[in-house]
């Protein structure tokens, strides 16, 4: 990944007259590779990423800064027919951030043709978006070249004026070429954040989505997806040089907490073992992590449980 804090940026006051900036909103079905895409441009883990659908539940943003343009990412939860209010707040979510944007990357997978979600999703950027389209064909390195000029005119057909280009989230170089065509796209304009931020979330929000992630990644089924975690405790502790963080992680069901537990709480001492290094990792310092598994009963369709857990449901317009 490109390390963008070793370019030299022009001070605020001495941008180039060609300077341009602007709001990117990623767009797509589940597990299509947004959140890989966004990582890769950032240059470090922004968002968690893992191979089970519906990874991204928040509007996540990320900020790249070179000397001639600032890119403001904005990755949204996986566009799908929800099931329960989570769901339903995952899909405003996405939806809200369409309108907002100076440009819309939607992204799909190369691997299979457009699905029933892939066309309501271009159906959406038709009638909500204001702005630019591109189509990022991702994972073109799973496919035959004969395979992906079929799959270019697939998803040429949803949005006949998107500018579409085939990418691979993994490979830099590919990567690199769709950052320089969409900062190609976006209007001149000034930087909106300082040239050395990279994201807008809060520590405790990305500690709390580091702990989720080993959840996704070393749990199946459906314990994962029932999972919500809240940071109750961030602490300094000078004295020790370190940094104590208590989390809670719910659950809806007694058996679901006997799954991540363990038998004798060994999952969850591999769950905090992982957590824990990719934490430190973040926070560059040395961090003491409690996990404890709770239960909420059907947390997942009660508003009132979404609003405590920081799944506000959005008004609608």
């Amino acid at each position: 990944m490109t390390d963008y804090s070793e370019i030299p940026l022009f001070p605020e006051d001495v941008l180039p007259s060609d300077h341009r900036s602007g709001f990117v909103a990623l767009v797509g079905k589940p597990n299509v590779g947004k959140s890989t895409l966004l990582n890769a441009w950032a240059g470090q883990k922004i968002a968690i990423v893992s191979q089970k659908p519906q990874t991204t539940r928040h509007r996540i943003r990320a900020m790249v800064t070179l000397p001639d343009a600032q890119v403001i990412f904005v990755d949204t939860p996986g566009i799908h027919e929800p099931r329960h209010k989570l769901g339903e707040f995952m899909v405003a979510t996405a939806t809200r951030a369409v309108p907002d944007a100076d440009l819309v990357l939607f992204v799909v997978d190369a691997s299979q043709p457009p699905s029933k979600e892939d066309h309501l999703i271009a159906e959406l950027i038709r009638k909500k978006g204001r702005a630019s389209t591109m189509i990022a064909l991702n994972k073109m390195d799973l496919v035959t070249s004969d395979v992906l000029e079929i799959r270019h005119t697939e998803y040429s057909a949803l949005l006949k004026d998107a500018l579409l280009m085939p990418v691979s989230a993994t490979q830099e170089d590919s990567s690199e070429e769709l950052l320089s065509t969409i900062i190609a796209q976006l209007p001149l304009g000034p930087r909106y954040y300082p040239a050395d931020q990279v994201t807008d979330q809060d520590e405790r929000f990305i500690v709390a989505e580091l702990i989720r992630e080993q959840i996704l990644q070393q749990l199946h089924q459906e314990v994962p997806h029932a999972v919500a975690v809240m940071v109750v405790d961030f602490k300094e502790r000078p004295e020790k040089d370190l940094i104590y963080i208590s989390a809670n992680v719910f659950v809806e069901r007694e058996s679901q907490k006997g799954i991540i537990i363990g038998e004798s709480g060994r999952q969850l001492k591999r769950i905090g073992k992982a957590a824990r290094q990719e934490i430190e990792q973040m926070l560059e310092r040395r961090v003491y992590l409690e996990l404890w598994v709770k239960v909420k009963k059907k947390w997942r369709k009660d508003e009132n449980e979404l609003r405590r857990l920081g799944y506000a449901l959005p008004k609608k317009r």
